[in-house]
């Protein structure tokens, strides 16, 4: 859909100058841009793409030359990432979902959808499910008996919504995500082997044959408003309690979310983060992609955590954290500055033996003369 400079402007909020009634019907790179392209060279360094492209307007840094650079029209921003949020909002149409419910969704006589829902083809919605108004509903996606979803969500393809389940307002869940399985719980007859090396660290008593017990889960998974879970994504529910996901976190694709985990609010969980059971993570947290987070342990608020980090003890509020194990980052860098010296040292310390025991032998000689 064609918008104008103008429109564009007032929905970022940002200033704008030249033929403001130019209209552009989408947004690309300054050098792959054609004339009826938005250009976004929001930094100096992307200036020199707009000679290779066709874009007659740009969203640029502010100060920008824009008639220097051959446009007819400019977008200034101050912040870039921020009206990358605006502008992609405003060009990007949503996924198709045709308003109403497809012929082939399977939808339970007591089950209650919103007004304005849209539910795509094979949809399949249990009994007792409250779907709030305006949810738009992809093909092939499940909810499960008595789930509770509020108004104007999104839930993409091939999503597993659980049975019990409470979700807020806005809730976007990408494909293939699965939320509300059965955590994995498990237990043996007799103290095992796990349990020994818990308490002992390293050491066991006996080495024995067991069999697991499977801990049924009877708890639900709670998300608050404005939360979006990622593609194959997955959020456990907890064994008698909740698992709960703060208002506006957002979980990244590939995240593993333990049972019985409290997860608080707006935090930023990055691609295949893996939380234990039981963990705490409190609000604000960002967790860089690939961490570990050992199970019944705290993370306090505002942590931050960088991609690879482990974390297998409480993390006080504010701490920014690296590696494996995890260290305040400040450690982290200076320890793997000092092994990167390792090679030198050891030279060194080689070459002072050396030094040292010709230093012993032409003693020796000293006293028998």
């Amino acid at each position: 859909m064609a918008q104008s400079i103008s429109e564009i402007a007032a929905a970022l909020g940002a200033r704008a100058e030249g033929a403001l009634q130019l209209t552009v019907r989408g947004a690309a790179e300054p050098a792959m841009a054609g004339p009826d392209d938005l250009a976004l060279a929001m930094s100096p360094k992307y200036a020199a793409g707009l000679a290779q492209g066709r874009a007659r307007a740009a969203l640029l840094w502010e100060g920008a030359d824009w008639r220097a650079l051959g446009l007819e029209a400019a977008i200034f921003v101050q912040r870039p990432r921020l009206a990358m949020a605006g502008l992609s909002r405003a060009f990007d149409p949503g996924p198709q979902i045709a308003p109403g419910i497809h012929p082939s969704a399977v939808i339970a006589p007591d089950a209650e959808i919103g007004e304005g829902a849209a539910i795509g083809p094979f949809v399949v919605i249990g009994s007792g499910v409250r779907l709030g108004a305006g949810a738009r509903i992809a093909a092939h996606v499940s909810i499960g008996q008595g789930t509770v979803i509020g108004p104007e969500a999104l839930i993409l393809q091939g999503a597993r919504i659980g049975a019990r389940l409470r979700i807020g307002a806005r809730f976007i869940c990408h494909p293939g995500a699965v939320i509300g399985a059965d955590g994995f719980s498990f237990v043996t007859p007799e103290k095992s082997g796990v349990e020994q090396i818990r308490q002992t660290l390293g050491a066991r008593e006996v080495i024995a044959q067991q069999k697991w017990l499977r801990i049924h889960s009877l708890g639900s998974v709670e998300i608050g408003d404005d939360v979006e879970v990622g593609a194959n994504a997955t959020i456990d529910r907890g064994t008698v309690r909740a698992t709960t996901i703060g208002t506006g976190t957002k979980i990244d694709n590939l995240v593993q979310v333990g049972h019985n985990v409290a997860v608080g609010r707006d935090c930023l969980l990055c691609g295949q983060v893996g939380i234990a059971g039981s963990a705490r993570i409190g609000d604000r947290v960002v967790l860089g992609g690939q961490c570990g987070v050992s199970d019944n342990i705290f993370v306090g608020d505002d942590v931050i955590a960088g991609g690879g980090t482990k974390i297998f003890t409480n993390a006080p509020a504010g701490r920014v954290l690296l590696g494996a194990p995890a260290l305040k980052m400040e450690t982290h860098v200076e320890a793997w500055k000092n092994i990167r010296r390792l090679g030198r040292l050891f030279a060194q310390v080689a070459e002072l033996r050396e030094t040292v025991s010709k230093l012993g032998n032409k003693t020796g000689k000293d006293d028998t003369d």
